[in-house]
């Protein structure tokens, strides 16, 4: 097997991989968002696990409870959590970083008052903003101290000083690599989907594990990828892999690149230093999203990666009920030198007629 088939087991397995950590007597914390930082947790004793829904793993129960106008990874994230699948979870961290997330932590709050013996983890909101303000920075450090408290009644662990400067360093060496995993797919030696399974993992297990796999898939990049359109991908945040897989194996196409927070670059630059205020201002300014930046912000870093990425066609996928990177799209498309389409409204499935049209379009194909 090699590393990317190996690596693809696991992104497919990363629910039975945090259970199975669980039962071996390492305390899981999910979390929900790209604004917890992995590195608290792991601080305080926890391996952070990101949760993901799927397509196929969605209840009327979540619909009714979240309503229907809603992103559909969070119905599906909370069907996991309803259904008993995610029981093993010390606690849940929820990141004001979308609507979606903010509905989720509140439904889930109301169940556990409503319910009690339903099981549910208990349940904290991170509220981290990315104005780059001292002000925020200070605020930001507040509640990240709130949250490292709250961490630590969970596992009984404190995220001393220490702790929190070895989790720190660790996570680098992770971002490190996976920053390779994506210089060798902009040089089509690895694919967009085996980026996109390397960021999977790594949200999955601790540190010290991810390391040693991801170098795996580092070092094993010999070959080349088959020459195929360059497609940088934007919208919102792909939680499966099923796009990717249709872009590079259905239709012919290289994934090289993303701004979406499941992709290769969007963590956090390295923090300045190995405490709560520059974890803290490591996250704020960790890449502008759709919801806390301006279009115009997003727009130039979107147009600056399309560059960097030497990509020949800019792909906007963006779901249902997630209007806000529809409305960046205008301005992304004007900022960038390369044909630029969008998929609006789209289903948590992606629609394979739909995506092979719009890309054939912008290929000059017929449609």
């Amino acid at each position: 097997m090699t590393a990317p088939e190996r690596l693809a087991e696991l992104y497919a397995a990363r629910p039975e991989l945090a259970r199975d950590l669980a039962a071996g007597g390492t305390p899981v914390v999910g979390v929900v968002g790209a604004d917890v930082p992995a590195e608290l947790v792991e601080a305080a004793g926890a391996v952070a696990y990101r949760l993901h829904g799927s397509p196929d793993v969605v209840s009327d129960e979540a619909r009714a409870v979240l309503g229907a106008a809603l992103d559909p990874v969070a119905h599906s994230v909370l069907t996991r959590l309803l259904d008993g699948s995610l029981a093993f979870l010390a606690g849940l961290v929820v990141s004001r970083d979308s609507q979606a997330s903010l509905q989720l932590f509140y439904a889930l709050r109301e169940l556990r008052r409503l319910e009690p013996g339903r099981g549910l983890p208990p349940v904290v909101l991170l509220d981290l903003l990315h104005l780059p303000t001292g002000h925020t920075a200070r605020y930001d450090e507040v509640r990240l101290r709130q949250l490292a408290g709250q961490l630590t009644r969970w596992t009984g662990t404190p995220a001393t000083p220490d702790r929190l400067a070895g989790a720190v360093g660790a996570a680098g060496e992770v971002r490190a690599l996976l920053r390779e995993v994506g210089s060798l797919r902009r040089e089509a030696r690895l694919t967009g989907t085996t980026a996109l399974h390397a960021v999977g993992v790594a949200t999955a297990l601790p540190a010290a594990d991810a390391v040693p796999l991801l170098r795996q898939v580092v070092v094993g990049a010999v070959g080349e990828v088959p020459a195929a359109r360059r497609v940088f991908v934007t919208g919102s945040g792909q939680d499966t892999d099923e796009l990717y897989r249709a872009l590079e194996q259905e239709i012919g196409c290289l994934v090289v690149g993303e701004d979406h927070d499941w992709g290769a670059s969007a963590g956090p630059a390295e923090p300045a230093g190995a405490d709560l205020a520059a974890l803290g201002v490591a996250y704020r300014d960790r890449g502008p999203a759709a919801p806390t930046a301006s279009i115009a912000r997003r727009a130039a870093a979107t147009a600056e990666a399309v560059r960097g990425a030497r990509a020949e066609l800019l792909l906007a996928v963006v779901r249902e009920h997630d209007e806000a990177p529809a409305w960046d799209f205008p301005a992304q498309a004007a900022a960038v030198d390369v044909p630029a389409v969008l998929l609006a409204r789209q289903p948590y499935r992606v629609d394979l007629a739909k995506l092979r049209e719009v890309v054939g379009v912008a290929a000059g194909s017929p449609s």
